[in-house]
């Protein structure tokens, strides 16, 4: 079990560094469904890593990455 956690912190990370770059070298833009996508399975995917291993600032703070990148979706869903 705890390597399948790890590895789906890894996979979290990786979404949200690829995001960043995506959106730093104008590959996509910062409020495109992509990015919300890629920002939201990172945090929760990252999320369940810092749960199990009872990192609760880590945790609180993909919490939050999550519900923005939701906000931001649901915003983009309605234009």
């Amino acid at each position: 079990m705890n390597i399948l956690i790890e590895i789906i912190g890894w996979i979290g990370m990786v979404s949200i560094v690829v995001a960043y770059y995506l959106v730093s070298h104008k590959e996509i833009r910062g409020s495109s469904r992509m990015y919300q996508l890629m920002n939201l399975f990172g945090a929760i995917f990252i999320g369940v890593n810092v749960y199990y291993n009872r990192v609760w600032s880590s945790f609180a703070l993909q919490c939050v990455w999550a519900v923005i990148a939701i906000f931001s979706l649901v915003k983009s869903k309605k234009n």
